[in-house]
């Protein structure tokens, strides 16, 4: 199916299962323990060994020499895969080191063996036995020292490195209000739950994976690339997944070890990466040096709008994308950003929820509300007075307008449902108690990317719609916005409906990444099932055009009959791709919130309390506002998390990530969190898809800790500019005692 036009009206408008608030249809599993995630599996592959990965112990050099014997004569070891040995391995496309490294190492943990034995604990114990001699060269790991000789890099994901509109020096120097600060965000680890894991299994020359990984169809050809085999030859079955956030977008080295470990031992293979590993050897968000400069009229109208940042990675690898928020949010007429990219040495840095806009908005969003104090004007309505419905950032482009946007809205709903009126302006003057008391706001943008997106629908003679498609559902709520969308069109219960995932058997879909997950794939399904209706329609004898679909039956003037009747003499499928025109380039696809933090400090201590948040969004029609929900207080979470206490802690003399465990790379709890609203406005785009729909998960986290920053200046008059903001950077500014 091409979308090329605006859609009209078709059977999702409805509204009768897609839009309602319903329960996960996969819930009972999860929670009984019945999902089947990818190291769990104990009905795929008999009699499986067990992997150990060893990571390097340097952060650049080479491997000098590797002791194998002892580890090799430990109890229950099967054999032992290292670059000498495992055969031709390739890098694949979407990594920027090779997923294992010998005798060159590219960074800390990168993976140099894997120990097979029969059971986990032997394959633990021996590897600890490999002994490894290295040759270590000097290597560049931090960012602030490689800053100066940092470069333009090739690309931006989502546009050109740097942009430029009128004379963003001229008027910056000639404004009467200025910013110029500078912020830092640091390293980020996904620090999701479930591991990196996988069970490989061979049958003759083709390979079964078993994998947590976010991207079916990319990860069936990394494999396939990596292993120098043909991708027809590769299948990967990835059901349920436990957290991914972008962390497992890309094929990561359990899957590559655990295949050639299979392939070496003769038998199927399961490897969880340890969490240290996870940690160093997979992805992380890179950290950020960001210089933001604005300059504004005495009556608020921004004239200048200035955004630069840096950040590093591998060679060949890519920065991150902190401008692209700047280039969309507000109005001026003179604007520059540009994007620099230093070689560090660190493990491989690339794509968490939300990568740029996350780390972008806690520099801008702040930068706004010191504009604000400069004008002695509310941060609410320098925003709002700010407002555009073109792209700002044109480039010499004619104006592109917004399909949607209601930011203004997501404001002003924002301030009266928080109370907004209530702040104190003075920083350090409300209390309640003994603590001191700020409220702090923040826009949010996300862009609404769609992708193209398979699926296939079944109907049996018992009525039931089966959906078929490799999308994957990494918490999100996947399996039942398919399933409401399939029910919809059908005219079926969500009992009739049944949906299967993750298996690059199926059609490629769109996958969960980049925010385009959950309209792409539900618009695949309703190309699907377009199919299905006009097969249904003509075996039935009905016009496919006049036909209705509703209560488990078909109609058509004074026709009607049950809906499985049409599969009486065998099932009948239908199966289509969405296909995407011009219209992401006719109007700009985006989703905007607002963000409201209040939070109390301890004027002793300085310890921070997040009080309670609200978000507010516009992000076209919401499929499941109940999943959706979830995805938003999600990503409020995590937001808390960047401002407060997430940080990878780099130790530059031998470049790794310190603090790589969880008990030590502090993440928030449930103590943390306090009351959450959402609120998402009454949108729908037609432009999108059919569905009228866009995601929303991303979206959750863009503002939120710039919302906290702004909050602790208000509630304590201390602007930190370099994330997370702990009471060690507080203590020193906070107001006296009384």
């Amino acid at each position: 199916m091409k979308f090329d036009q605006p859609a009209t009206t078709n059977p999702i408008d409805q509204l009768k299962v897609v839009g309602k608030p319903t329960d996960r249809i996969e819930g009972p599993l999860k929670v009984s323990g019945a999902a089947p995630y990818a190291y769990e599996r104990r009905d795929v592959a008999p009699s499986p060994a067990y992997g150990c990965v060893i990571g390097a112990t340097i952060g650049k050099g080479k491997i000098q020499s590797m002791d194998l014997g002892p580890a090799r004569r430990a109890p229950g070891v099967i054999t032992i895969v290292t670059a000498q040995n495992a055969g031709p391995v390739g890098k694949g496309a979407f990594n920027t080191a090779k997923l294992i490294g010998g005798p060159d190492i590219d960074h800390y943990h990168q993976a140099i063996a894997v120990v097979v034995a029969e059971t986990f604990e032997q394959a633990r114990a021996a590897a600890q036995l490999v002994r490894v001699n290295y040759v270590r060269t000097a290597g560049e790991f931090d960012l602030s020292k490689a800053k100066d000789g940092a470069k333009a890099p090739k690309q931006l994901t989502g546009g050109p490195p740097d942009s430029a509109l009128g004379d963003f020096d001229g008027a910056f120097a000639a404004a009467a209000v200025k910013v110029d600060s500078t912020y830092t965000t640091p390293d980020h680890a996904h620090a999701m739950m479930e591991p990196h894991a996988t069970i490989a299994a061979w049958k003759g020359d083709e390979l079964t994976l078993w994998t947590s990984n976010q991207m079916i169809d990319w990860g069936r050809g990394e494999i396939a690339k990596i292993l120098g085999m043909p991708k027809t030859k590769v299948r990967l079955i990835s059901p349920f997944i436990g957290g991914g956030f972008g962390g497992k977008l890309f094929i990561r080295a359990d899957a590559v070890l655990a295949a050639l470990g299979a392939r070496a031992a003769g038998r199927p293979v399961k490897i969880a990466l340890q969490r240290p590993l996870m940690i160093n050897n997979t992805t992380h968000r890179p950290a950020t040096i960001q210089r933001v400069r604005l300059g504004a009229t005495r009556d608020g109208k921004i004239t200048a709008i200035g955004h630069e940042s840096w950040s590093g990675d591998l060679p060949g690898g890519k920065p991150d994308g902190a401008v692209h928020q700047t280039r969309m949010l507000y109005a001026a007429d003179n604007r520059m950003t540009a994007t620099r990219l230093a070689v560090l040495d660190l493990p491989e840095a690339n794509a968490m929820r939300a990568p740029g806009e996350a780390t972008g908005h806690m520099a801008l969003e702040v930068a706004i509300d010191e504009l604000a104090e400069g004008l002695g004007m509310d941060p609410v309505e320098l925003r709002i007075r700010n407002d555009t419905q073109v792209v700002p950032d044109a480039a010499g482009a004619p104006p592109k307008p917004f399909s949607q946007r209601q930011l203004v809205e997501c404001l002003r709903t924002g301030a009266e449902r928080f109370g907004w009126a209530r702040r104190n302006p003075q920083p350090g003057q409300a209390r309640d108690g003994r603590w001191l008391v700020g409220m702090g706001v923040a826009a949010a943008y996300r862009g609404a990317p769609t992708m193209k997106s398979a699926a296939r629908v079944r109907l049996n003679g018992r009525g039931l719609v089966i959906v078929e498609t490799d999308m994957t559902d990494i918490g999100t709520g996947t399996y039942t916005i398919i399933a409401q969308t399939a029910a919809e069109m059908m005219g079926v219960p969500l009992a009739s409906v049944r949906v299967s995932l993750g298996d690059s058997d199926y059609p490629v879909s769109a996958g969960s990444g980049g925010q385009w997950g959950a309209a792409s794939s539900t618009a695949g399904v309703f190309a699907a099932c377009m199919k299905l209706r006009q097969a249904v329609a003509e075996k039935l004898g009905f016009d496919p055009d006049k036909a209705v679909f509703a209560d488990g039956r078909v109609s058509a003037g004074r026709k009607a009959a049950p809906l499985a009747d049409a599969a009486r003499d065998g099932e009948l499928v239908g199966e289509d791709a969405i296909e995407f025109g011009d219209l992401s380039k006719r109007y700009q696809h985006a989703t905007f919130g607002a963000h409201f933090v209040e939070v109390g400090i301890d004027p002793y201590t300085a310890e921070v309390r997040v009080r309670r948040m609200l978000a507010v969004c516009a992000a076209g029609r919401i499929l499941n506002p109940k999943a959706a929900r979830n995805q938003v207080i999600g990503a409020m979470t995590m937001g808390v998390g960047s401002a407060l206490m997430e940080e990878l802690v780099v130790d530059k003399g031998q470049g790794f990530f310190v603090n790589h465990d969880l008990a030590s790379y502090e993440v928030p709890v449930h103590a943390d969190i306090p009351h959450q609203e959402v609120i998402f406005l009454d949108e729908t785009d037609p432009t999108t898809s059919p569905m009228k729909a866009k995601g929303v998960g991303e979206l959750g986290i863009c503002g939120v800790s710039a919302a906290v920053a702004n909050a602790i200046y208000n509630a304590a008059g201390v602007r930190v500019r370099e994330y997370p903001i702990t009471l060690d950077k507080l203590l020193a500014g906070m107001p006296a005692v009384a």
